[in-house]
């Protein structure tokens, strides 16, 4: 069976890339799959596909199932192969969904939301981590020291340096643009806390980390959901994007969400990673969902 995992692009690193390298990451352990992947810009993320996964950039014309993840991807290879596009949010040029698409994924109810009121069908599928690379491997501190933020904007690791400073605490700033990291798991580690939206708060949870839901991205309104441990299950709803409490962080505020942090809340987290974001289970999930839309898809095209 010939796959294609293919995305707009892999030169630097973000969401959607760590997504594709982790997707085809699980495909390759499998049994009968042969799998390639595209990108209209390479660099950083191709290259580790390439070299660390040993995955071929795209050779042939035709392909049984082609997972898409950009608007982009869906106009270059429709009618190729049966084209799953996962959308990964609602307000990106890239991420609206295509028509042409045979089927689409949605990393969270927020943008299965937004798909059905375009009138689109879609299935939630979350965003899956590789627990056995993204996991504790060492403990927190009982006690609050050292503080991640993964946070895009300088804005945000401004007001989050501050509360540390004011705090007396370590912080550690990771931002794509400015020092990308690919070994993120282990800067987790040496973490107690971290800091970011949708996948990067994913990856702290996995690594068994308490998280506060923020950033400052220029797309949307300043906000967050703060400290989780209990609420996990709703602002996943928004893909952990700070938009489902919506709340609004000065210093004060957020060195109030620092003072909530409990060491065995990172346990908690791990625990709901392990149950809703394994990536054996997504890849399950995709691979499921495109039988059965297959199926459907070509016996309506055979009586039509």
């Amino acid at each position: 069976m010939r796959i294609l995992v293919a995305t707009n692009h892999l030169h630097t690193l973000g969401g959607s890339e760590t997504f594709t390298y982790s997707i085809i990451e699980e495909l390759i352990r499998r049994r009968n799959f042969q799998v390639e992947y595209y990108t209209n810009i390479r660099g950083l993320v191709s290259e580790k596909i390439e070299k660390n996964l040993d995955v071929k950039f795209s050779t042939h014309d035709r392909y049984d199932l082609i997972l898409a993840n950009h608007t982009s991807i869906v106009e270059k290879f429709y009618g190729k192969g049966f084209l799953i596009q996962t959308c990964h949010g609602i307000f990106p040029e890239l991420e609206q969904p295509h028509k042409r698409a045979n089927a689409y994924v949605s990393i969270s109810l927020e943008v299965h939301n937004y798909l059905r009121q375009k009138g689109i069908t879609s299935k939630i599928i979350l965003n899956g981590i590789n627990l056995n690379r993204f996991k504790p491997n060492q403990k927190v501190s009982k006690k609050l020291e050292t503080v991640l933020s993964m946070c895009q904007s300088e804005a945000a690791n401004d007001l989050i340096k501050n509360s540390c400073d004011e705090m007396g605490l370590k912080f550690i700033a990771a931002n794509k643009y400015q020092n990308p990291t690919w070994d993120m798991e282990s800067l987790i580690n040496t973490s107690d806390l971290v800091v970011g939206l949708g996948r990067s708060a994913y990856e702290g949870m996995a690594c068994g980390r308490p998280v506060i839901i923020y950033d400052d991205r220029g797309y949307f309104d300043s906000c967050g959901d703060g400290y989780i441990t209990d609420k996990v299950e709703l602002s996943i709803k928004k893909n952990c994007s700070g938009r489902y409490f919506n709340k609004k962080f000065d210093k004060k505020v957020f060195t109030a969400e620092l003072s909530k942090y409990c060491a065995s809340d990172g346990d908690k987290l791990r625990k709901f990673a392990v149950n809703n974001l394994n990536i054996e289970d997504s890849v399950n999930s995709y691979l499921n969902y495109y039988r059965n839309k297959k199926w459907l898809y070509y016996m309506l095209k055979f009586f039509a």
